[in-house]
């Protein structure tokens, strides 16, 4: 196949628009649970409640409107139009307070509550608007543009960017005390400003693919919506859907400690400097992940998933047996590697299964993968293993509890499941005469045989 040239234009509006959203991703996933944690003394059952309730909505969003730009054929106006009104929702946040709250609800304790229930409700209208833009129709347009010689290069971009968003945010917010309302005033501001800002730009730098409008335009909107969920699509594309069904459980693996992982680093193990030991870590699983997608391009997605599993492995592991700041770094370079390059292959190999001409309508199946099973599984296994944990008393009378290591035993056990289901995904692969190569992978395997060298593994 003849490499698809990209533009110079393309790869800055995959760059800044990817970065940008994981940034305000970031805040979302990592940092609305301190925010409702540290501001409202939430529950993990609370934390719970509201991941999988904006899993739900991010899924919901993705289906409506992944599957409304394919009958469109417009993927512009609604990145666009859907990053400006992001970049309002987040502003929204800067008013959740409790000086604000307290003298509405009579006093600190039902303020919390309050609090708590407001910050869920304004976090799935959040999640609806980014997934609009973001997950839905900005995923849709890179797969528009990729091709088999280009997807992993684009996916290991877009796959590093949420660590390179959580040291951007890291960074950004280690210069707040996130104990002060007014810290995060300003964070909300101005996450939600830049967010507003790469709506105005993204009229400058995003091209529709040629030829998009006069693809989408020939079926109705419900036939376009219910497409991947046909059992005849679905048994036409039934590798696809395994991968889908193998990455919610890498989700799920995940989401059993990330949305608790920053409190554990600061609460548990008492590291107020978390920043400075998080950001090498992120620096160097960023770069690793960047090279690491070119192994998909090259040997296909059996030999690149497996290594992914491992590193995750391996840092679940570190970080469960030490609490000394070099095993931390060390077991969080291991398992922030993992979840980067896994993110890069998996959704590489979905890209590459989607049917052509249907990104969009497959945005939402991507997402019930990615996002909705392990939004809703995952942080209910953490809550369940944090149930007994440790409380501690605030200063206003209400308790907060205290993440434990369990989280990462937990999420090793699911790592272990993936390895399974791997195991039996490959076999059935090989039996259905699947080719686990790239077709530049077999091109680079011929070229050994020609040349008399038999390659490594």
């Amino acid at each position: 196949m003849k490499k698809q040239g990209l533009t110079k234009k393309f790869w800055l509006a995959l760059v800044i628009f990817s970065l940008m959203g994981q940034v305000a991703w970031v805040v979302e996933n990592m940092y609305f649970n301190v925010f409702i944690y540290k501001m409202f003394h939430a529950s993990a059952a609370d934390i719970s409640r509201m991941v999988g309730l904006s899993s739900v909505a991010a899924t919901v969003t993705t289906i409506l409107m992944g599957a409304f730009t394919d009958y469109v054929g417009k993927r512009k106006v609604f990145i666009c139009g859907g990053y400006l009104a992001w970049g309002v929702s987040i502003l929204s946040f800067a008013f959740l307070r409790m000086d604000l709250l307290t003298p509405l609800a009579g006093s600190a304790v039902q303020a919390a509550a309050l609090g708590v229930t407001l910050v869920i409700i304004l976090d799935c209208v959040m999640t609806f608007l980014g997934s609009w833009a973001n997950d839905a129709c900005f995923n849709a347009w890179m797969t528009d543009w990729g091709d088999e010689t280009n997807r992993g290069r684009i996916e290991g971009i877009n796959s590093m960017m949420p660590l390179v968003g959580i040291l951007v945010v890291f960074g950004g917010f280690s210069a707040f005390n996130l104990e002060e309302a007014a810290s995060w005033t300003i964070i909300y501001t101005v996450v939600g400003g830049v967010v507003m800002l790469m709506g105005i730009l993204g009229i400058f730098l995003i091209d529709e693919k040629p030829g998009l409008r006069e693809e989408k335009a020939r079926t109705g909107y419900f036939q376009t919506l219910s497409y991947s969920f046909r059992p005849s699509v679905i048994k036409a594309n039934s590798l696809l859907y395994a991968v889908i069904g193998a990455f919610a459980i890498f989700g799920i693996s995940i989401q059993v400690f990330m949305p608790y992982l920053i409190l554990y680093y600061e609460k548990a193990l008492g590291m107020t400097n978390y920043v400075f030991i998080m950001a090498p870590a992120i620096i160097l699983a960023a770069v690793i992940t960047a090279l690491y997608g070119r192994t998909f391009d090259l040997l296909g997605f059996k030999s690149s998933v497996v290594p992914t599993v491992i590193f995750l492995s391996v840092g679940y592991i570190l970080l469960y047996v030490g609490t000394q700041m070099g095993i931390v770094f060390v077991g969080s370079l291991f398992m922030m590697t993992g979840y980067l390059t896994g993110m890069a292959i998996f959704g590489a190999m979905i890209r590459t299964r989607i049917p052509a001409g249907k990104s969009g309508q497959f945005q939402g199946m991507r997402i019930i993968g990615q996002v909705l099973i392990p939004g809703i599984i995952g942080p209910a296994i953490g809550a369940a293993v944090l149930k007994n944990a440790e409380l501690i008393r605030n200063s206003d009378g209400t308790t907060s509890f205290l993440p434990n290591r369990n989280i990462f035993l937990a999420a090793l056990v699911v790592a272990l499941v993936l390895f399974f289901v791997l195991w039996i995904l490959f076999l059935v692969m090989r039996r259905a005469h699947y080719c686990l190569l790239s077709q530049e992978g077999e091109q680079l395997m011929e070229e050994w045989g020609r040349q008399g060298q038999k390659p490594k593994g």
